[in-house]
């Protein structure tokens, strides 16, 4: 066998927990496959498996390419389904899980047009901002903001995001605008209890990155209602452009301290379990997402100039 042929034997000893699994599913012996990895780590120089009578260890050479080589193999998985598949109609039941802000404010609008072309593919929607293993919970796709943990997932990026300082005219009325990074000290400040790290606001100084830890009366478990308490006017909130980019062009909220705001950005994700075939289903809305979100076109939507620019 060739180098895929190697590196496939290793990955699926390392996902069937042993070399008889694995034999079994690739229509070897085991003696075989054990050959096969063998061969791999002479190639490479390194030990990639430790082996015991009772299991397969990975070592940390191993662990690293295992990784890759997980990709890998699921990117050539996909580029032969695509070949494979490319004349085949999408059809079926497509489960897609998406957070709550990013589903009710640009999924669920762009659905219409998606199931006017592939009239074929039925959508069950999960709109949730609980963690989800996707290959557990049977997600066949799963739209995912920030970095990715999950070396079992193929995860193709839609677009970046960035974090908005905002509030609503009623409140910056009735509280000032706070003009400096110090002055949110002063204010009610708003953040999603179930992400920490959003309480702590990055800002761009003379002297570099300054993080400003901030505090308010009011907070909430997911995106979509902390959105709806700033337009409330209860307090000044940093959410992401996608969600808070409808609001700003409506006039319900007004960016603030942009010229101060660290902008990070923030990756959007699709994300489905890795596997030898891509379905049709999941390869037409993947695209679909890529060719509708791909240039973020809510930024467009609203200036970026801000209530309180930098002195």
């Amino acid at each position: 066998m060739d180098r895929s042929g190697e590196m496939t034997a290793f990955v699926r000893s390392v996902d069937g927990g042993g070399f008889s699994a694995a034999a079994r599913e690739l229509g070897l012996t085991p003696s075989a496959l054990s050959k096969l990895v063998t061969r791999l780590e002479d190639r490479l120089g390194a030990r990639l498996l430790q082996r015991t009578t009772r299991r397969l260890v990975l070592t940390p050479e191993g662990e690293a390419f295992y990784v890759r080589a997980r990709r890998i193999l699921a990117d050539m998985d996909e580029a032969e389904a695509e070949v494979v598949q490319a004349g085949d109609r999408p059809a079926g039941l497509l489960r897609l899980h998406c957070g709550s802000a990013f589903g009710m404010h640009q999924l669920a609008p762009a659905i219409p047009l998606f199931l006017e072309r592939y009239p074929g593919v039925q959508l069950d929607i999960t709109i949730s901002d609980q963690p989800l293993a996707a290959v557990e919970e049977g997600v066949d796709l799963a739209i995912r903001i920030g970095p990715l943990d999950e070396s079992s997932l193929v995860a193709r990026r839609i677009c970046n995001l960035e974090r908005v300082i905002c509030a609503a005219p009623a409140y910056l009325e009735r509280c000032g605008t706070p003009r400096t990074p110090d002055e949110l000290q002063q204010h009610n400040c708003l953040w999603i209890t179930s992400l920490p790290v959003l309480r702590r606001w990055p800002f761009d100084t003379n002297d570099g990155i300054r993080v400003v830890h901030i505090d308010g009366n009011v907070v909430a478990n997911n995106a979509e209602t902390v959105l709806q308490l700033a337009i409330a006017g209860v307090g000044i909130t940093r959410l992401t452009d996608v969600i808070v980019g409808d609001a700003i062009r409506r006039g319900e909220l007004v960016p603030i301290l942009a010229d101060w705001n660290h902008v990070e950005p923030v990756p959007l994700y699709a994300t489905y379990p890795s596997g030898r075939n891509l379905s049709p289903k999941i390869r037409v809305m993947v695209d679909f997402l890529v060719e509708q979100f791909g240039s973020a076109p809510w930024r467009r939507m609203f200036s970026s100039r801000s209530a309180s620019p930098r002195a």
